[in-house]
């Protein structure tokens, strides 16, 4: 299975230090970079582009809060004007990158608390969209199905779907928070079963035996995750049975 790519669309938020993205990305569809908000700077930007290439793997950006020390997952009191030239300047640090490589940028992704926020804060949503807008090109956005932000860009952008393999979800389609235990998904049985649940049935798992209906378009892991590449060989495994 080594060195395959999933018969599915995945994508993995890569170039934060982690230390797996020459593994993890032959299995991918394509992937969010940091851009220097919560990780990142030009040399890991450039060696994670290069790899994807490498591997004919889709390079988003991933804008974030301008937050290193926390990651990108606490959310930042920043002015509208503020949050969009930071965005910007993000995704253009990483557009500088893909033009010196020869690589053309296919969409954006928002990370952590940023992602979040704008899915269902409309003063956040409107500002990352205006952020997006001020860009060269117009590209697609990855968020969540059902949210704000799918709802407000869906008229003027290319909005595509994502759902998360390796993370809980809350009742109303959210993510349930990371300080909240079992919000991250580590076992490979339980990451094989949110996929069986999210690719073939369009559901999602939100308390025991318990489901809301979600139909995505691409499929996130997150680097970080313990043993995410393994995991993500046993999904392959899986759906390589399940398909047959």
């Amino acid at each position: 299975m080594a060195g395959i790519r999933l018969p599915i669309p995945i994508n993995a938020d890569l170039g934060e230090a982690v230390g797996n993205d020459a593994q993890l990305m032959p299995l991918l569809t394509s992937c969010n970079i940091a851009c220097g908000g919560h990780a990142g700077d030009l040399v890991t930007m450039r060696a994670t582009a290069l790899l994807a290439k490498q591997q004919s793997v889709g390079v988003g950006a991933h804008p974030s809060f301008p937050d290193r020390e926390n990651f990108g997952r606490v959310v930042l009191d920043m002015t509208a004007k503020q949050l969009t030239s930071s965005i910007v300047n993000q995704i253009m640090l990483l557009s500088q990158v893909c033009d010196e490589l020869a690589i053309e940028m296919t969409h954006i992704k928002a990370h952590g608390a940023l992602y979040n926020l704008a899915a269902n804060d409309r003063s956040t949503a409107m500002t990352l969209l205006e952020a997006i807008d001020k860009l060269p090109k117009k590209l697609p956005l990855y968020t969540l199905p059902n949210s704000l932000l799918a709802e407000i860009a869906q008229n003027e952008f290319i909005v595509i779907h994502e759902a998360f393999l390796d993370r809980k979800y809350l009742s109303d389609g959210s993510l349930m928070p990371r300080s909240k235990s079992g919000s991250v998904l580590t076992n490979k049985a339980d990451i094989w079963a949110q996929c069986d649940n999210l690719y073939f049935k369009n559901r999602v798992e939100v308390a025991p035996d318990e489901f809301i209906p979600l139909k995505a378009q691409t499929f996130c892991i997150h680097g970080d995750t313990p043993d995410i590449y393994n995991s993500l060989l046993y999904v392959g495994d899986q759906l390589k049975k399940a398909t047959r």
